[in-house]
């Protein structure tokens, strides 16, 4: 299993960034996908989840209305769309494969002017 996230980047307060993540070694479409992040120092937290179908989402409150979670089974992918960014979204973004802990080398985000 290999989870390889890419998108992150410096956004100013506002600004968009669209996080991807690509699965291999398993049958990606079988399985529910998330997005974790993490700040130095603190624990990592659940940003948003999608059911293997796609038909399923969930967030946490922190981000609910502003980040939406996506996937493109036939490109073994999903994704986070992040908008109306804050400084407190700065974080390394993790994909995540629940079913078996499996999850990804994470990729930056730092929201800052």
């Amino acid at each position: 299993v290999q989870l390889v996230e890419s998108g992150g980047g410096l956004v100013q307060p506002g600004g968009s960034l669209r996080l991807s993540c690509v699965g291999s070694g398993f049958a990606f479409s079988r399985y529910t996908m998330s997005w974790y992040r993490q700040v130095p120092g603190k624990e990592r937290e659940f940003v948003a989840g999608i059911w293997a179908n796609g038909g399923n989402t969930n967030y946490a409150d922190s981000v609910k209305g502003r980040f939406t979670i996506s996937r493109d089974n036939a490109k073994n992918t999903v994704y986070l769309q992040m908008n109306s960014l804050k400084s407190e979204d700065t974080a390394v973004y993790y994909c995540k494969r629940p079913t078996g802990d499996y999850i990804g080398q994470g990729t930056q985000v730092t929201v800052s002017s």
